[in-house]
């Protein structure tokens, strides 16, 4: 090959060698690492801001977090799922996802038909046997006749219990056709001073059993305890048929509609029902933050729908022991799988999280850390 060839090959090559560096060598010096935000973390686990972005907590406060965790935004009493005792066609749906409920409001009603009409022939079937009863032979003595008004006390209340059950409930599935506030709340009134004296009447009858020397009853007095029972069953068949909310709460779902056959089922609820004027977030913590998560420690609240904000709040209960997670999807048991340290901290005043909303939470240090960690630096 020709000396000038060899010469003009050598030049193209160091050429390309040299476009080469210049290109490489900038970008590779210039890239800067990534940095971890609450949400994206080197080991998956929820980290504080950098104190040098804007808008961190970090950077105004000055002071570091002792632990984070991931979390979920829930009622402060939990959300209460409603379901059904006895299967049953439904007949009335008689709320809708955001109404708000007293307890013992009526939620839906199912098919009643057949005990309605059961609990007409035992009511007068216990009349008869009443009638029975005072006419006929009787024990006699005043621990008898105590035994005998403490049972009709009994019956009385129960009966008026049931009466004040089906006013309140015919009001509440006629509030929309006007029924006005205020009758309503007299009618759920009438029916908890009802329940109160029930369990009154209760009280004085066993009291009443529950003495020496009492004698046995009579074959009427029976055949009237008996008819009592039925009545008593039927009326708390006809109620199961009632579903009713619990406690006070706003309904956050329901999966009922207007003839579904409904069967008792943990897994599908009829009905969510939580307080929503109180929020709290169930935070998990792992294993190695047990000796940083303290009761009545102050946290801070992170979302990535509201970013840039941050909502306060306090560590209102520390689990006793380590579980499973439940907010973290975890599928067949890994190595790296570990259980981990249920925290509740309540949220302070209102805020616009929802339930069931992914959070992480910040663990601020407590006055018991900031002096461990003066102490191990003198």
């Amino acid at each position: 090959m020709p000396k000038s060839d060899s010469s003009l090959m050598m030049l193209a090559v160091a050429a390309v060698v040299a476009l080469g560096v210049g290109y490489y060598v900038p970008r590779t010096f210039s890239t800067r690492p990534p940095v971890e935000t609450a949400s994206t973390a080197t080991d998956g686990r929820a980290k504080a801001p950098d104190a040098t972005q804007p808008g961190g907590t970090a950077a105004r406060a000055g002071s570091a977090w002792t632990a984070s965790a991931p979390g979920r935004v829930e009622p402060a009493g939990g959300e209460v799922r409603i379901g059904v005792q006895s299967p049953g066609r439904i007949a009335e749906v008689l709320v809708g996802v955001s109404d708000r409920l007293q307890p013992g409001d009526l939620i839906l009603r199912l098919d009643d038909e057949d005990y309605q009409a059961k609990i007409v022939a035992l009511a007068a079937e216990v009349a008869v046997r009443r009638r029975e009863r005072d006419s006929g032979e009787m024990s006699t003595g005043n621990l008898a006749r105590d035994r005998r008004a403490a049972e009709d006390s009994l019956f009385a209340a129960e009966w008026q219990l049931y009466m004040a059950r089906e006013d309140f409930d015919r009001a509440f599935r006629a509030r929309a056709g006007g029924v006005e506030t205020s009758e309503l709340d007299r009618l759920r009134e009438a029916r908890v001073k009802a329940e109160d004296r029930v369990e009154q009447a209760r009280t004085q009858l066993r009291k009443a059993l529950n003495v020496d020397g009492l004698p046995s009853p009579s074959r009427g007095e029976v055949a009237l305890t008996a008819a009592r029972a039925e009545l008593s069953a039927a009326e708390s068949a006809l109620e199961r048929t009632r579903i009713r909310a619990g406690s006070a709460g706003t309904v956050l779902s329901l999966n009922a509609r207007v003839g579904e056959v409904l069967a008792p089922s943990a897994e599908l609820p009829v009905a969510v029902i939580g307080n929503l004027g109180q929020l709290r977030v169930r935070a998990e913590f792992e294993e190695r933050d047990l000796g940083k998560v303290r009761d009545g420690q102050a946290a801070v609240i992170r979302s990535d729908a509201f970013q840039g904000r941050d909502f306060e709040g306090k560590v209102s209960m520390v689990a006793p022991s380590l579980s499973p997670s439940r907010i973290s999807q975890r599928g067949p048991r890994k190595p790296n799988d570990v259980d981990v340290l249920e925290v509740l901290v309540t949220l302070t005043g209102q805020t616009p999280l929802l339930p069931g909303m992914r959070v992480d939470v910040f663990l601020k240090p407590d006055q018991q850390s900031l002096r461990s960690k003066a102490t191990a630096a003198n």
